[in-house]
């Protein structure tokens, strides 16, 4: 199988997840490792293959898709191959193709507003857990200050759709330190600037299912993947 990556993003205890395009299909596609998980040593300013924009051909794959996550497919790490950066052009139009005008046209009617400023999807359930969103409103990209942790604010993005207004986390890889969970300052004001003057597609995604608290039940929460400019799309 071979894709374009489009989605990649930092996880939690120093762990990234990628996915993207099957060339063949026009579907997404999240890989999964049949050992081991994905690490930052994968990505190309590390050595490895992985970066936005990336041609890999992944080789055989096997299914392993569950509502939401209908994009799964498990591979092997030792057959990659990294066959060069789709040109800048071609990707941006591949993100337009791929893209829906909002987020019930990404994930269907099963993503619900929960709380004042989020959605989610209740495990099992969902059309999908990835996607491309244009022609939103109003984006708003921020650093979340946080008492607790005064060294490693939240980056966060407040946008609009035609149904939904909502505040979620970014965890766009480029946005972070070398570390890939300290908050890039420079980098989160530069990009948030850009949005106020220039068109973007957002990659959008579920997250694995969690609870915020001990009381609620778990669910797959919206969350920005990575911000992709018209003028430079792979930046």
């Amino acid at each position: 199988m071979k894709v374009i990556i489009n989605h990649l993003t930092r996880m939690l205890s120093g762990y990234i997840c990628a996915a993207g395009v099957d060339v063949k299909t026009k579907r997404h596609v999240r890989l999964r490792p049949s050992r081991l998980d994905l690490r930052p040593e994968l990505l190309t300013n590390n050595g490895g293959f992985l970066a936005v924009a990336a041609i890999l051909d992944i080789g055989p794959t096997r299914y392993i898709g569950q509502r939401p996550e209908v994009e799964d497919h498990e591979f092997d790490l030792k057959r990659v191959k990294h066959q060069g950066t789709l040109a800048p052009e071609r990707f941006w139009n591949m993100l337009r193709q791929m893209s829906r005008p909002s987020l019930t046209g990404v994930f269907g009617e099963d993503l619900l507003k929960r709380g004042p400023a989020s959605c989610a999807v209740d495990v099992g359930k969902g059309a999908a857990s990835l996607g491309c969103l244009a022609q939103v409103k109003r984006l708003h990209l921020y650093l979340r200050e946080r008492p607790d942790r005064p060294d490693r604010p939240q980056i966060r993005m407040k946008f609009s759709d035609d149904a939904f207004t909502v505040d979620v986390s970014v965890t766009d890889i480029r946005l972070y330190g070398a570390d890939h969970l300290t908050p890039g300052r420079e980098k989160v004001e530069s990009i948030a600037k850009r949005l106020l003057n220039e068109s973007a597609i957002l990659s959008v995604g579920l997250t694995r299912p969690y609870a915020p608290s001990d009381e609620s039940a778990q669910l797959h929460w919206l969350q920005v993947n990575n911000i992709h400019f018209e003028n430079t799309p792979v930046w």
